[in-house]
């Protein structure tokens, strides 16, 4: 039973990629004053499909001086560690039920460095490997702020288990005493993604696509599709940990929507960071927030018990 949960709950995942890069041009479109896609099916709902089978379709290109082993199986290794993600949701039966949940997260996370870094050397090309370290910087740096938060939170419920969220915020959800917290970590998931305005990976005036300049068909695809996992895997870790993590109830899936939205709502505001900036903001900002938090709340629970 839990195969086929498991089975299940990835097709979903994939059909939910195809609407959020949907709903992403409705909204970027929406903000810009203009209408997106509106031609292919029922108020373009169709048009994911038809963009999934052109890529698909499209011819395979291989550069010449690639390292071609790598260069062809890293997006299916960044897909693959996505749906390794994917395994982390906190359901009560039937699926996996990782007591060690949090850890499993953190080194599927930092694994995704490996995708970005030999996409970018394996393409032989020189601006994908500069625009591979920048994003593998920026990820490295991020993700040790982002550690520190949730180590901050786990002190709360006294486990690795994502399942005891649900438990723990049943009278109060975790965002009303750590709001400072939550933002940083949104902020985090901005970067850990490589979302706006954090997308240091790519670089229009000097880069273009960055690290996947020189893929095309299904190798994009891959990447593409890694991505937008992560991005909706990052909404769900969200409202999982900040937002209550009622599993069972509808509204839970309606807060990991908000959170697909805020993504793009921030794509849609901000400019790109300076890339100074971008490293002050998680060494200086960040880090001193979440050890003070976390000194704060490791005091407060001595004095608890």
């Amino acid at each position: 039973m839990f195969i086929l949960s498991i089975i299940f709950l990835l097709i979903m995942v994939l059909v939910s990629v195809a609407f959020v890069t949907l709903l992403e041009r409705k909204v970027l479109s929406y903000i810009q004053i203009r209408k997106g896609p509106n031609k292919v099916g029922f108020m373009g709902l169709l048009q994911p499909f038809s963009d999934g089978l052109k890529l698909f379709f499209k011819e395979q290109t291989f550069p010449f001086y690639s390292n071609f082993l790598v260069y062809y199986i890293t997006p299916i290794f960044m897909l693959i560690l996505s749906f390794f993600l994917w395994v982390l949701m906190p359901y009560v039966v039937n699926v996996y039920n990782f007591n060690m949940g949090v850890l499993f997260f953190l080194c599927c996370s930092g694994l995704s460095v490996y995708g970005v870094l030999l996409c970018g050397w394996s393409s032989n090309s020189n601006y994908s490997l500069l625009g591979s370290l920048r994003s593998i910087v920026q990820t490295i740096s991020y993700e040790v702020s982002m550690s520190l938060i949730l180590v901050c939170l786990l002190m709360f419920i006294g486990s690795f288990n994502f399942v005891n969220f649900m438990y723990f915020q049943t009278y109060s959800w975790f965002i009303f005493f750590s709001f400072p917290l939550f933002f940083s970590w949104f902020s985090s998931c901005l970067a850990e993604t490589n979302r706006s305005p954090f997308d240091f990976a790519e670089g229009e005036s000097e880069l273009v696509s960055g690290f996947n300049i020189e893929y095309s068909s299904g190798g994009f695809a891959f990447i593409f599709l890694s991505e937008y996992m992560n991005i909706i895997f990052m909404s769900m870790l969200c409202c999982v940990i900040f937002m209550g993590c009622d599993i069972y109830s509808l509204m839970f899936y309606f807060k990991l929507v908000f959170f697909v939205f805020m993504f793009i709502w921030v794509r849609a505001s901000l400019p790109r960071f300076r890339y100074d900036k971008l490293m002050y903001l998680t060494w200086s900002v960040f880090l001193p927030l979440s050890l003070n938090y976390l000194l704060f709340f490791s005091g407060f629970l001595v004095l608890m018990y």
